[in-house]
């Protein structure tokens, strides 16, 4: 296998310029300096005022990458490649350049930069494709403080609601203000003129975010399903009492009630068959006494899986052990449980023309789930849909030790002009 990997990455690196390295290159450093100063990190939220001095550059280096760009009413930074035939169903790619709060400097900007940059070498190639080439930089992928995420994806496939724009963040302030604010309509959203008319595919470049690829080798994996997302809260009411004088048999503890559901989300993650996770994310008591046994507390957490099956039975199981070990500790608890997204399939063919595309380039790859949502997500219901992931360093990502090569990237972006061209070609609509 590293044989022939080795074998691959020779022949790919003859068609590779030094000046496509330095592009990829500097445009990640050019663009990571667009972060909050104040923040850890890269960081670079969603209506944010890095965020927004950073779409000026995006779109100039679309523009200079030779694409006629535009800003969508959904707030997306769309480049188009003129196709030879106008009316064919166009193809699209791209991904997102926001972060998270503390975030790194590659996750959704490989897709962007990486899209920009197979943009430019299909144009400098000479050979036309024939249909149109959409490139986007789908605005706030990221989930953010109104706990909603891929908000331009979310868009441009029909789906965001008016109780959407309701949220609100910590300040009180609704998201639909916040769009408001940021200079968009958000009575507008949904007119996404290019997200309305028939779309051949869409494929994102993106790192892996795990450490799947780094572990076995492998320069690409070809994405199979992109994880479902339950998240819940769950508020825990004891009874509260002096921390010196309340007898540990005669407490409502809610924080160990709270900490019993910590460890029993734990367990859920661990027993999961294939592909599952589970996490706490924060647990914040009422109280700010540090001598008053906590009597109120919420506990933040979410799953995760490609296995519908297993992630369906998860609601039932959870809030049966976890009311259960409650209630031993005389402690009540309610739930309130949201679906961020359902387990969304790769399309089949795009996946097959995209394995197609990286054995002709002579690179191994694996097929490979991924356990993270994307603006994929949402543009499966637009257009046959497929991933292309490149490897991260130590599987680390939404943090500053976030790393992928310039060298994976470069490989991940040629791999992505052969998707593109095959494609293009391809009658991606027959697929199973």
């Amino acid at each position: 296998m590293r044989k022939r990997l080795h074998e691959g990455l020779i022949l790919l690196s003859q068609t590779i310029s030094l000046e496509t390295s330095d592009r990829l290159g500097s445009g990640v450093a050019e663009l990571s300096a667009f972060r909050a100063d104040d923040r850890p990190g890269w960081t670079r939220e969603v209506f944010s005022e890095p965020y927004r001095a950073s779409r000026d550059w995006t779109a100039a280096r679309m523009r200079e990458a030779g694409l006629e760009v535009h800003v969508d009413a959904a707030g997306n930074i769309v480049g188009r490649l003129a196709g030879r035939v106008p009316s064919a169903p166009a193809l699209v790619t791209g991904s997102h350049t926001d972060t998270v709060d503390g975030g790194g400097r590659f996750d959704g900007i490989v897709g962007v930069l990486g899209s920009i940059e197979a943009a430019r070498l299909l144009q400098d190639s000479g050979r036309q494709l024939e249909r149109d080439l959409l490139v986007v930089d789908f605005l706030g992928e990221e989930s953010n403080v109104f706990g909603l995420s891929c908000l331009g994806s979310r868009s441009a496939a029909q789906e965001m609601t008016r109780e959407d724009l309701e949220r609100r963040d910590y300040r009180g302030v609704s998201l639909g203000q916040a769009y408001t604010d940021f200079g968009l309509d958000p009575s507008r959203l949904s007119d996404v003129p290019w997200a309305k008319d028939p779309l051949h595919a869409f494929v994102e470049l993106h790192i892996e975010q795990g450490p799947t690829l780094e572990k076995r080798g492998l320069p690409l994996g070809i994405v199979t399903a992109i994880t479902g997302i339950e998240r819940f809260i769950a508020t825990f009411a004891g009874s509260a009492g002096h921390a010196g004088t309340t007898s540990m048999e005669d407490r409502r503890d809610a924080m160990v009630a709270a900490a019993e559901a910590v460890l029993a989300v734990r367990a859920e993650g661990c027993g999961a068959p294939t592909h599952g996770v589970a996490t706490s994310t924060r647990v914040e008591s009422e109280s700010r006494s540090p001598n008053v046994v906590p009597s109120l507390v919420r506990m933040y957490s979410e799953v995760r899986s490609v296995d519908s099956s297993w992630l369906s039975g998860v609601k039932g199981r959870l809030t049966a052990d976890i009311a259960a070990k409650a209630a031993d500790l005389g402690v009540d608890v309610g739930f309130e449980w949201s679906t961020d997204n359902t387990v969304v399939q790769a399309d089949r063919g795009v996946q097959d023309v995209a394995g197609a595309a990286a054995d002709a380039l002579g690179l191994p790859w694996m097929p490979i789930p991924s356990g993270a949502t994307h603006d994929a997500v949402h543009m499966a219901s637009l257009a046959p849909m497929g991933m292309i992931f490149i490897p991260s360093k130590n599987g680390k990502s939404h943090c500053p030790e976030e790393f992928s090569s310039t060298d994976d990237i470069a490989v991940g972006v040629h791999a992505l002009v052969a998707t593109l061209r095959h494609l293009d070609g391809a009658d991606t609509h027959t697929s199973a």
